[in-house]
């Protein structure tokens, strides 16, 4: 529970009219169910975060002043988010009697002018200027994706005549609704599994593409719909690398760790001692593979990369080439950007350590280096066509055995502080802040992600470049794709440095305007959306996600009703993805163990008694072996195999549009792969995948595992009935 917060610190109403103006709430609803607040200490570092000053009660004044008058200075507002079908309208702002018209040029190159509509704004004094407002409809019949509205105004008639000048403004018309394919037949299942963890006898000791697309075709063949799998975002390219996917150096491009060495085209073309330097690679961690100890990525990473240097450096045929250079056209800049900074760690080490002259992206002294490094970009850049390529190849197989989705990637909430994204775009992000949640049930503490946020009002001014290029980019080969913490659209939990966690601030942002960008790149796709919404999330914001054809996420240990008993399963939202766990919690083997006490005890996350905990845990429990035999899915002495699947027996059982089986409750494993809340003290996001004996399982064990056939078989059985 937060601490109080003392009288001398409580924001003054000035103080909290100015947050709310900006978009920062000065109230929230803790998970006890009481009414929390913001520190006037949190509300000033918050606003300052957002380039607002508020030190004093001056600053505050003036502060509220430009708030007011702000939106009066631009002639169009940066960007326009509208949805298609639906008629909106746009303000423009101009000389008092200045005349103007309006039109929108669209993406296919017609254009369309805008009538004016009726709009009693009075005039306003701006900057010494009297300014009126007036309104342009923008008509439902727009067609979906991103076009530009101009603004030409004559304000030769006006007080302040200056001729006549153009502005413009970026429009994006956006599904209204996202249905689910129709290749889905209104429901299906398939498999959660963390990528890095299923390995082969032929992985390099972590799992990769090749691992992914065998993985795939068999769930495939299983009748999986799709297979949902951890964040492939990149990471440190050399040094140690950060274990955990979900804090990567970029959320556009992807970690080349998943690439296998052996399936790059041009291997089969390597003269037999460079083919020889790719084998001795691989022998260096081939044995890795065949123990349950953690993994290492940056032992896995060294002898991987030794044998992608060779490969790279074997050249290409010219048609590859073109292959190649197509790529980097397609992802331009932004593919640039990344490689470069990666050739710079390269050259340079940790970010801390880079020259002051480089920590500016678009300095002259970077580009002079982009020169000189011209041939590490190129290599970096490479690697980003041969894993999208493996990728490409693993969705296709998974569509070709059967899948309506296949691959559903996931989609971090934010990126490493000192990362590639920071460093190519740091206007994007809200400096000295970090993204977190506060304290709930199985946080007590609170968590800080160490993610700089975006912020929101540079958003809208680069027409959401940052969303649109990241997500487009994540499902160039995906039928679906998981945002993690989708709440993170409307509101995010604002960390002052130096705060804890639990001294936060929720910052709002436009979510009618992010969650339409992502649909519009949803759209382009073919894919669905997914929103992990488990947490403090208001009943508002689920309500609009489904009303957007946005599916949610529903974990079987998580939905209680009012008694605090599990949900009954009708009473399950039918847009969902349900599943019977999660990867912060161990697996449902560890879970019915009470494993998850257990380790935050041991590494001190606690602050109830053990005691306490404890039996709050075991009534969850009971009630909920009470609760599957109340629908006849267990016996008496059932053995822990016929619990589990019972547990998913349940699940498929709600009226959700998908369902979710988890890959480590098939084989038996009981470890967690995350304990939120730590770093060190747990080696999270190492687990390799196991049996419960603690033995490793390979990809191709499974088709042969008894205990994961068993358990695929009883989801199957009840989707039938």
């Amino acid at each position: 529970m937060t601490d109080p917060i003392a009288a001398s610190d409580l924001p003054d109403e000035r103080l909290k009219q100015l947050a709310e103006a900006h978009g920062v709430s000065t109230e929230y609803w803790d998970y006890h169910g009481n009414l929390a607040a913001p520190s006037r200490a949190t509300l000033i570092a918050v606003l300052a975060a957002l380039g607002v000053s508020a030190g004093d009660e001056e600053e505050v004044d003036a502060s509220l002043r430009e708030v007011d008058i702000a939106p009066w200075r631009r002639t169009l507002p940066p960007t326009v988010v509208v949805r298609a079908g639906v008629q909106s309208t746009v303000p423009v702002h101009l000389p008092d009697g200045a005349r103007v018209q309006v039109h929108v040029d669209l993406e296919e190159g017609e254009t369309r002018q805008l009538l004016q509509t009726d709009d009693w704004t009075a005039p306003r004094e701006v900057d010494g200027i009297l300014t009126g407002q007036a309104s342009f409809v923008i008509p439902d019949d727009l067609p979906l994706g991103w076009h530009t509205i101009v603004a030409e105004v004559d304000a030769s008639a006006a007080s302040a005549g200056t001729g006549t000048y153009f502005a413009t403004a970026a429009l994006a018309v956006t599904p209204d609704h996202l249905d689910l394919p129709a290749s889905l037949g209104g429901r299906g299942w398939g498999v959660m599994a963390q990528l890095y963890s299923v390995r082969s006898r032929g992985s390099w000791g972590i799992g990769d593409a090749d691992d992914l697309t065998e993985l795939a075709g068999f769930l495939g063949d299983e009748g999986a719909d799709f297979l949902l799998i951890n964040p492939l975002h990149a990471a440190e390219p050399v040094g140690t690398m950060t274990p955990s996917p979900y804090l990567p150096v970029t959320r556009r491009f992807v970690n080349p760790i998943y690439i296998r060495p052996e399936n790059i085209l041009e291997v089969s073309r390597l003269s037999g001692p460079r083919r020889s330097l790719v084998q001795w690679a691989h022998e260096e961690v081939a044995d890795a593979n065949l123990t349950a100890d953690s993994i290492d990525r940056d032992v896995a990473w060294k002898a991987k990369r030794e044998a992608l240097e060779v490969i790279f450096a074997a050249g290409r045929s010219r048609s590859r080439q073109r292959d190649f250079e197509r790529f980097r056209d397609e992802q331009g800049q932004g593919l640039e950007r990344f490689a470069l900074w990666c050739a710079l760690m390269e050259k340079y080490g940790r970010f801390e350590d880079w020259p002051d002259t480089l920590k500016d992206a678009s300095s002259a002294f970077v580009a002079n280096e982009a020169r000189t490094l011209a041939d590490r970009i190129d290599f970096y850049a490479w690697l980003q066509w041969i894993v999208d390529e493996q990728l490409g190849r693993a969705q296709a197989e998974a569509k070709a055995a059967g899948m309506s989705l296949g691959l559903m990637d996931d989609l971090a909430v934010g990126v490493h502080p000192k990362g590639a994204d920071v460093w190519s775009d740091p206007d994007a992000f809200a400096p000295g802040i970090g993204v977190g949640a506060p304290p709930d049930m199985y946080n007590q503490l609170g968590q800080n992600w160490s993610q700089p946020p975006w912020n929101p009002v540079r958003l809208a001014e680069t027409a959401y470049a940052p969303l649109r290029d990241m997500v487009g980019t994540v499902l160039r080969h995906a039928g679906a794709l998981r945002i993690d913490h989708v709440i993170g659209l409307f509101r995010l939990w604002w960390i002052p440095d130096g705060f804890r966690a639990d001294q936060g601030a929720y910052v709002r942002y436009d979510h009618e305007a992010m969650i339409g960008v992502v649909l519009l790149e949803a759209h382009r796709a073919g894919a669905v959306i997914i929103g992990e919404d488990l947490g403090t999330v208001e009943p508002r914001a689920r309500e609009y996600l489904a009303s957007r054809g946005v599916l949610g996420t529903s974990v079987l240990w998580f939905e209680k009703d009012e008694d605090d008993w599990p949900l009954q399963p009708g009473a399950y939202r039918h847009l969902a993805l349900s599943t019977v766990n999660t990867h912060d919690l161990p697996p449902t083997a560890g879970y019915l163990a009470d494993e998850h006490v257990t380790l935050r005890e041991r590494l001190g996350l606690l602050t109830e008694p053990i005691d306490q905990v404890r039996t709050e845990a075991r009534i969850e429990r009971e009630r909920m072996l009470a609760r599957l035999r109340e629908y006849g899915l267990l016996s008496d002495d059932p053995s822990e195999r016929e619990t589990v699947e019972a547990l998913y027996r349940y699940v498929v059982r709600t009226p959700s549009a998908l369902v979710g089986v988890a890959l480590v409750d098939g084989v038996g494993e009981r470890r967690a792969q995350n304990q939120p809340g730590t770093d060190q003290e747990y080696p999270n996001w190492k687990m390799p995948l196991a049996d419960s004996s603690g033995e490793a399982v390979l990809v191709e064990d499974l088709p042969d595992n008894v205990r994961l056939a068993s358990l695929l078989a009883a989801v199957r059985d009840e989707f039938r009935r």
